[in-house]
This record gives structure tokens, C-alpha cells and sequence, in this order.
């Protein structure tokens, strides 16, 4: 395990140096890295690092959830509004109903199976999207707008909507019908998260204040630890109640920079930075080492333009969740260019419907590992490409 820990660190830094050179996304490198290194290339990492994969992402995932919550100003989320709300469901539904309508003409596939196919590419990548957002919000590019506020935060919604979708979708692909439970949890999964993280939140800055207050001086490093702690657990309430442990970690985040001294914030933002340097080398390569990429070509190219038909769809819905907002037609384009990236969501439930046993469930596969072969690595170039020619930098 050690080895490929090494091979890991070693080789996805390499990768991405060796990109960013090249003026590409660093995530593109760390993405190839996986791939090569993983089982259905070289097959050089350990099996039991594979075996805790999912569990490995979901902690680099919290890392950066952690930074944006601590850089999260609530006060620009408000002035966003409706928007940050729609962009959390409309987008992903205006993909399905693409996948819908054009999988079945393309793909000869039912209706049914192309809503599930759709449901499994139609969640954003808060893993690709959020690093990136925290990075504008620390530089200041389309904060005048809250533009990286309102992105993030939908990011990190709607991939509950999605998955809430797909699980409903599989049941009805496998005879069981529709769930009526299943869409009245997508709310209550949301607002729960958000009640529980701020309650959370409000809990640990106290504690942390009282110690402060009778001279019981916790070093920033330890406050780093139990936040950290205490996040894993949230994410574990996942499998006991119906709330978004994801949710609840950001709110979380939000509450303690609210109630802590600005000082103090700033250097627990800034540490999980430094956490996630590592964080997204393991995060991007074992999302790449998830890829099946024999199965890109099983799919073929009308695949391919059946992908980028239902991403237009998505970006109609974008651009639906912009009208009456103050955003310019280039901080518009920015919008639909930042929403484009899927790795993560896809990664963990592309291969759900073939082990189901689906008929579709081997297309359903190919489809979500040239969701990320495309998306992935074209939403990154794009979000960093143009960012400073789309977004206001605010002085």
C-alpha cells in the first residue's frame, strides 16, 4: 500500500508539473495518472487501496468543502439568492430531459434507460468545480457578483437532486416504479444538512472560545484535527437520517468562520490549503484509476455527440438560472462554462447500474467514463482559461 502511495504522490505531481508546463489543468495530469496506474492499465496500485478508494476521495472531498466554507462570505451568498437555489436542480434536470430525448434516437434505448443514463452524467463535480472557486473567491474574480459563491454552492447541492434521481430511476429500470419517499427527501436531505451543520458549527467555535477565554490555548493544528473529526462523522450520519452530510460540513465550515475571530478563520482556511495540495493529488488520481477506459471505445463516437448534445441542454439551463440577475453576457458564458465538469459523481455510480444488472447498464458505463474523459478535463481548461477574461476582478 505504501508503493502505491508513492507511485500516487510521485508520479500524479509529475503528471500534473508536466501539464501545468504545458499550460493545461493540473487535474488533467493527476486524471491520466490514475488511469495508467490503475487496474485497467498497468495495474500497479495496491488492491487495497482500491478497496478504500471511495472512502480516500470522500476525505480529500471534505478538505476542500472545509477551505470553501471557511472562505464562504455569506453576506455575497445572500445578495445571489434565487439563482444559487436554481442552479442547484434546474441545469441537471435540463441534462436529463437532453438524454431523454436525443439517447433514444441515437442509442436505440428506451426512454427509461435513458433518464437513468442521464441521471448518472447529469450531477456537476463539486471536486473539480470547488477548488477552482475557492481559488476565485481568494483572488477576488467575480466576487462583486458572488459569482464563485453562487456556483459553489450549487455545485455542492446538486449532486443530492441527481442521485436522489438516479436511485429512483435504477428501481424503476429494474420494475420496482417510482418512489415517491425519494423526492420529498431532496429537500428535507438540503434544509437537514444546513440546520445541522450550523448547530455543529455553533457547538465547536464555542468550545473553542471558551478555552480561549480561560487561557486553554488550542493550537490551530489540533482545531484542525477536530474539525476534521467531527466532519467524518457528519458525512456518516448519511447512512442513519436523511440530511446531506456534505451540506452540513460547508455549514459547518460557515458557522465557525461567522462566530470566530477573522484571524482565526484565515489561518484554518489557510491550513486546509496547505491539506489540500495532498488531498487533491489522491482525490484526481483515484478518480482516474476508477476509469474503466475499455469502455470508452465499446461506446463510439455517437457517444460521444450524444454527451455533448445533452451538455448543450445543460447549458440552456444555465443560462435559464441567470435571467434577471445582474451578471453581463460574459459572466453569463463563465456560469455555463463552470458547470460543465463531471468525475466524481460519475466515477462512484457508473458501474451501480451494470452491477444491477440493467440491460443498459454496460452503455451506462461507457457513457459515464467519457463523461469525465470529456467534461472533466474540458470544464477545468475552461474555467481557468477564462476566468480573467469573463470575471470582474474586484480591488
Amino acid at each position: 500500500m505504501l508503493t502505491s502511495l508513492a507511485f500516487i504522490f510521485i508520479v500524479g505531481l509529475a503528471m500534473a508539473s508536466i501539464c501545468a508546463k504545458l499550460k493545461l489543468p493540473r487535474i488533467i495530469g493527476m486524471l491520466l495518472t490514475g488511469i495508467i496506474l490503475g487496474p485497467y492499465v498497468l495495474n500497479l496500485l495496491d488492491p487495497n487501496i482500491l478497496a478504500i478508494s471511495a472512502d480516500l476521495r470522500q476525505m480529500a472531498l471534505v478538505i476542500i468543502l472545509l477551505k470553501a466554507g471557511l472562505s464562504l462570505d455569506l453576506n455575497d451568498l445572500k445578495k445571489v439568492g434565487r439563482p444559487a437555489l436554481m442552479m442547484a436542480f434546474v441545469p441537471a434536470t435540463f441534462e436529463i430531459i437532453g438524454y431523454i430525448i436525443v439517447a433514444p434516437i441515437l442509442l436505440n434505448i428506451s426512454i427509461l434507460e435513458a433518464a437513468l443514463i442521464g441521471s448518472i452524467l447529469a450531477a456537476v463535480s463539486p471536486a473539480v468545480v470547488v477548488p477552482r472557486m475557492v481559488r476565485l473567491m481568494d483572488e477576488r474574480y467575480g466576487t462583486n457578483k458572488s459569482i464563485p459563491q453562487m456556483i459553489m454552492s450549487g455545485a455542492s447541492c446538486d449532486d443530492i437532486f441527481v442521485i436522489v434521481l438516479f436511485s429512483t430511476f435504477l428501481s424503476m429500470n429494474q420494475g420496482q416504479g417510482a418512489n415517491l419517499t425519494s423526492f420529498i427527501n431532496i429537500p428535507v436531505s438540503i434544509i437537514s444538512g444546513i440546520i445541522i451543520g450550523i448547530l455543529v458549527g455553533y457547538i465547536l467555535s464555542s468550545f473553542f472560545e471558551y478555552n480561549y477565554e480561560h487561557g486553554h490555548l488550542i493550537r490551530n493544528s489540533m482545531k484542525i484535527i477536530i474539525i476534521l473529526a467531527i466532519s467524518f462523522f457528519l458525512l456518516a450520519l448519511e447512512d442513519l437520517i436523511t440530511t446531506s452530510g456534505l451540506l452540513a460540513i460547508v455549514a459547518m465550515a460557515c458557522t465557525v468562520k461567522i462566530r470566530s475571530l477573522p484571524i482565526i478563520s484565515q489561518r484554518l482556511a489557510a491550513k486546509f490549503g496547505k491539506l489540500w495540495l495532498a488531498a487533491e493529488v489522491l482525490l484526481f488520481v483515484l478518480v482516474g484509476a476508477a476509469v474503466d477506459i475499455r469502455y470508452t471505445m465499446k461506446a463510439g463516437i455517437v457517444a460521444i455527440f450524444v454527451i455533448l448534445l445533452a451538455l448543450m441542454f445543460r447549458s440552456i439551463g444555465v443560462a435559464i438560472c441567470m435571467l434577471k440577475t445582474p451578471l453581463n453576457i460574459k459572466e453569463r458564458i463563465f456560469c455555463i462554462l463552470a458547470y460543465l465538469p463531471k468525475a466524481t459523481v460519475q466515477a462512484a455510480i457508473g458501474s451501480v447500474p451494470l452491477a444491477a444488472g440493467v440491460a443498459c447498464g454496460q452503455l451506462a458505463l461507457s457513457i459515464a467514463v467519457l463523461g469525465i474523459l470529456i467534461t472533466a478535463p474540458l470544464g477545468a481548461i475552461a474555467i481557468d482559461a477564462t476566468f480573467k477574461h469573463l470575471l470582474f476582478k474586484k480591488g
